[in-house]
């Protein structure tokens, strides 16, 4: 594809020779003769001085002897031309003898059955749906048009899923919820969880993770959220809309998190605890009580992320404080 064509696709404004033949998309630090690279971030523009790409994706006119396409989100437009030159695989449509089917089973057109697949009774997939080798699917449960599941990924019954949705390899959609109480001798005795998973549209879900069935109700998984590797989504919890969990994210059941939340590696949220809109938790850290919308937080438990960061800053001076105030109180002993 020329250089032109390429600015035409991702509707920028081409600096240069649009003639110039691109064949592959890399990154900045490993772009070769007849790659298209990009610059997302100032800090960047120093590897430019020794990439051997033939074109760079950038925001804004840069000082460089390459070919340039000028748009307003060049991360974008790289990624929409990685998805140009490097397509994800299709899988042929068709079933694989080796498929069990149960009763009442509704199968869209165009649909694609690997090997091992296990589909209960009272199932419905759309159109364009792909399931993997040794995909669970169980009773009663509904998969929208075009979504893929991945090896080894289990639905347990009355799971529902929207349209285009991605379960990575290993995924456990709607086991049981973690309820029990006492019984009369201490032994734990378990609350049946009786309630369903709803993954809406377009959420993206990575290996290993879980989302348990609710105890009563729905646990509801919104449009467009992007869950990462490792992540335990508990019984009766809401994640909004185009929300983030990154990897080991754990949230305990009833959490509610509005929409555009960012959940950074290893957070951890507390029963019950409301996370407003466009909230962001950094890595590590927990909370325990509601945080309200538009709040950067941090810590354990967490407090506004400017404050936690004069905390720590504070940490490493401790030690001589420490030492200061003694001496100050052994001073004050003397006086006395």
């Amino acid at each position: 594809m020329i250089l032109r064509e390429i600015a035409s696709l991702i509707s920028g404004a081409l600096e240069g020779d649009g003639s110039i033949e691109i064949s592959g998309v890399q990154g900045i630090k490993d772009a070769g003769e007849g790659d298209i690279t990009f610059i997302g971030s100032n800090k960047y523009l120093n590897y430019l001085h020794d990439c051997s790409a033939s074109a760079v994706i950038t925001a804004e006119r840069i000082e460089t002897s390459l070919s340039q396409i000028i748009v307003a989100q060049p991360e974008l437009a790289f990624a929409r031309l990685i998805s140009e030159f490097y397509p994800e695989p299709l899988a042929k449509p068709g079933i694989h003898s080796s498929v069990v089917v149960g009763e009442n089973v509704k199968l869209g057109d165009n649909i694609s059955l690997a090997a091992g697949v296990s589909i209960g009774d009272g199932v419905v997939i759309g159109d364009g749906v792909v399931l993997h080798a040794n995909v669970v699917v169980g009773n009663n449960c509904i998969i929208g048009d075009h979504s893929i599941l991945h090896p080894n990924v289990t639905l347990y019954r009355n799971s529902q899923l929207g349209q285009r949705v991605i379960l990575h390899s290993g995924v456990v959609i709607g086991a049981d919820g973690f309820g029990y109480t006492v019984d009369e001798v201490g032994r734990h005795f378990k609350i049946n969880q009786v309630g369903r998973v709803v993954i809406e549209d377009y959420v993206e879900i990575g290996a290993n993770s879980c989302v348990d069935r609710a105890a009563f109700n729905t646990t509801l998984i919104k449009e467009g959220t992007k869950i990462d590797n490792l992540v335990q989504v508990a019984h009766n919890c809401t994640v909004g809309e185009h929300s983030i969990l990154v990897s080991q994210v754990g949230l305990a059941g009833s959490v509610k998190l509005g929409h555009h939340v960012v959940l950074a590696g290893q957070v951890g949220v507390g029963d019950h605890v409301t996370l407003g809109d466009q909230v962001t938790l950094t890595a590590r850290s927990g909370a325990f009580r509601d945080v309200e919308s538009n709040a950067v937080v941090s810590g354990f438990p967490v407090v506004p992320n400017t404050q936690w960061k004069r905390e720590i800053a504070s940490l490493p001076k401790l030690p001589d404080l420490i030492k200061q105030v003694r001496k100050l109180e052994a001073r004050l002993d003397a006086m006395e």
